[in-house]
């Protein structure tokens, strides 16, 4: 990969606030060159803005409404991913899930026979994915076998060492594999409707933005090609929720359907999903 300047040439696109824990705000930065926003600043000890119930990816939560939304829609998009990697008839059947969360992913992939590996830094999801049988290590960097598929699941927008990252990416996937990516998109009809609202923002856990431009532009820089990209429906109105909570501070479930509903008709023409999956391979 060559070497790559994320940080230079910045512009200031949208101020935000971490609605989540501190309620602190930030500024997120647009690199042209990439079609890219960028977190500014990026808080020296950030492990402390996951340590919250609310970061409900941590978590098993079932209390509140967004707890059972969040629930209802990972219960349907668990067989969805599951379909989409058995889709990919790879000659043999081992998987690495990046961001494991609490397991439940790896969990419905062993059960229908593939060979799983994860990585989780958080001690509490790692600690709820071993009870339902899931071996979560801390980092990537413990794997030097190669795999047939590498998914990440809504985290490349976590990675502080991006270009690293990638490169190390490349490097544990099989010849033939595939690198899964779902990431948020900035240039979706809900992101600019909410504006410093938009949840997919989450400001500083978020420390990159991306759009497909930048997708493509980053991993091509690896010999990597996107091979296709999928929408992620149901992103738009659980994103919506949320949003509408942060900006009214209250749940406005109807609205936030409405929103979600006219983000996804206007990406039928646009192609600008709330969230995309990206299939990549080895050029």
């Amino acid at each position: 990969m060559e070497n790559i300047n994320l940080l230079k040439n910045l512009e200031f696109y949208i101020s935000s606030k971490d609605y989540t824990v501190s309620n602190e705000d930030y500024k997120l930065l647009y690199n042209k060159e990439y079609d890219l926003l960028i977190t500014d600043p990026v808080p020296e000890d950030l492990a402390k803005y996951y340590e919250s119930d609310k970061y409900i990816s941590h978590t098993d939560g079932n209390k509140s409404i967004i707890d059972k939304v969040y629930k209802l829609v990972k219960n349907y998009t668990l067989k969805k991913k599951l379909k989409l990697i058995n889709s990919f008839n790879t000659k043999s059947k081992t998987i690495l899930d990046i961001g494991a969360g609490t397991g439940d992913f790896l969990s419905i992939c062993k059960k229908n026979n593939w060979l799983v590996n994860g990585v989780e830094p958080s001690d509490n999801a790692k600690k709820l994915a071993f009870d339902k049988g899931i071996t979560l290590e801390n980092d990537i960097n413990i794997y030097d076998e190669k795999f047939d598929i590498i998914t990440m699941w809504h985290v490349l927008e976590h990675i502080a060492n991006l270009e690293e990252y990638i490169i190390k990416l490349k490097s544990l996937l099989k010849e033939n594999g595939v690198l899964v990516i779902a990431v948020p998109n900035y240039k979706s009809y809900d992101a600019k409707y909410y504006k410093e609202y938009w949840a997919a923002f989450d400001v500083p856990r978020h420390l990159w933005h991306f759009s497909k431009s930048s997708i493509d532009k980053l991993f091509s820089k690896v010999d990597m090609k996107i091979i296709k990209v999928l929408p992620m429906k149901f992103d738009s109105y659980y994103v919506s929720l949320l949003s509408e909570k942060y900006k009214k501070g209250t749940l406005k479930p109807l609205k936030a359907f409405l929103i979600g509903l006219k983000s996804n008709l206007s990406a039928k023409s646009t192609k600008e999903y709330s969230s995309h999956i990206y299939i990549i391979k080895n050029s």
